[in-house]
């Protein structure tokens, strides 16, 4: 029988625990879209965990959604990150990078000459996004056309190039919460026809692609895969017609690939692990994949102790437990109580609620 304190080995990357550190956008990148010195402070402190995700970061200028969020496509932001991943590994640490598009979740604002917003549609959602104007409107998007999509997969496979030169010890492909990826998996926002629209499998052509070229240039073994079958992430998107026979075929196809781990959101990002109204049969994805399994939203102590004991999974994901403790994997372990978050400081600003939560006494 597994503990969530004992290590494991995912793909080719090796942890001390089974303790993950979910990605956690946080909106204090400088300038040139970069990690500062306070992010790679924030990382080192939080080094105990057995695999930190870090941050959504865009894998082009096209890909960025919202106000100071950080890339992983310019010589500088590689050597930026660096300072990150070597301060992790330093603590004896693991760390991936989320890849991420947006797709239509942005604004004008923030993209190179003002330029539209790009997905699976042109439909624009009722979301808002995050600009230097404050809270405003997402920007009517253009469709993709289908002769575009090779360059957008090559700008997956170079971020995670990108990712690999910058010291991560892989990635994981951003395949939820509405974004790019799931903008064209879900038949309630794709409404386009030909190779990428239409069936379930057409619909999963694109991140099927995008895993193919990234574990061409990274491994499979340092590649893993987020998918959220049942968020509809602030409501910006309805479900697809069907959530299980889609994710089943998704994760069908994903399991032949020999990823290091498949990363599911249990029910709403953020928010329910049971939405009203709404069931998913989330180990029939398990029994499909037979990679470590990586489960994520609302785990107690006790709960996810629980679920690696009975099989159910073989790594839990915290998030916003881990913006106010760094010492989290301590604390979780003598059972100690935790910091309360300061909501009011969580995206932007300074060290004040980012690099300043105190850990326990030695």
């Amino acid at each position: 029988m597994n503990s969530l304190f004992d290590p494991i080995k995912i793909g080719d990357i090796a942890l001390a625990n089974r303790i993950v550190m979910a990605p956690l956008t946080r909106n204090r990148a400088i300038e040139g879209h970069k990690p500062g010195p306070l992010t790679v402070e924030y990382y080192r402190q939080r080094a105990t965990a057995g695999l930190i995700i870090a941050e959504a970061s865009q894998i082009s200028p096209m890909a960025q959604g919202y106000l100071d969020t950080p890339g992983i496509y310019s010589t500088e932001q590689v050597a930026a990150w660096r300072e990150v991943t070597d301060a992790v590994h330093a603590e004896g640490g693991r760390i991936v990078l989320q890849l991420w598009h947006v797709g239509r979740i942005s604004h004008t604002s923030l993209l190179p000459d003002g330029a539209a917003p790009v997905s699976s549609t042109s439909r624009r959602p009722e979301a808002m996004t995050f600009t230097r104007d404050g809270f405003v409107p997402v920007s009517e998007p253009r469709a993709l056309r289908d002769d575009e999509l090779p360059a957008l997969i090559e700008d997956y496979r170079r971020a995670a190039r990108n990712a690999i030169a910058a010291g991560f010890d892989g990635v994981e492909i951003h395949a939820a919460n509405t974004y790019l990826i799931e903008q064209f998996l879900r038949d309630s926002i794709n409404d386009r026809s030909g190779p990428y629209g239409g069936s379930i499998a057409n619909r999963a052509r694109l991140l099927l692609e995008v895993v193919q070229a990234v574990t061409e240039e990274i491994g499979a073994g340092r590649t893993g895969v987020r998918l959220s079958p049942m968020t509809t992430f602030g409501n910006t998107a309805p479900l697809d017609s069907d959530p299980q026979a889609l994710h089943n075929y998704v994760v069908e196809q994903l399991a032949p690939f020999g990823l290091a781990f498949l990363h599911v959101i249990e029910g709403e990002t953020g928010g329910t692990r049971s939405p009203e109204g709404k069931t998913f049969d989330y180990e029939a994805l398990h029994r499909r994949f037979p990679g470590a399994w990586l489960v994520n939203n609302g785990y107690s102590l006790e709960l996810a102790k629980q679920t690696i004991e009975d099989g159910k999974a073989d790594l839990i994901a915290f998030g916003r437990p881990f913006i106010s403790n760094p010492d989290l994997v301590r604390r979780l372990r003598e059972a100690a109580p935790l910091n309360d978050l300061r909501a009011d400081k969580l995206y932007g600003g300074g060290a004040e609620g980012y690099t300043d939560y105190p850990f326990l006494p030695a």
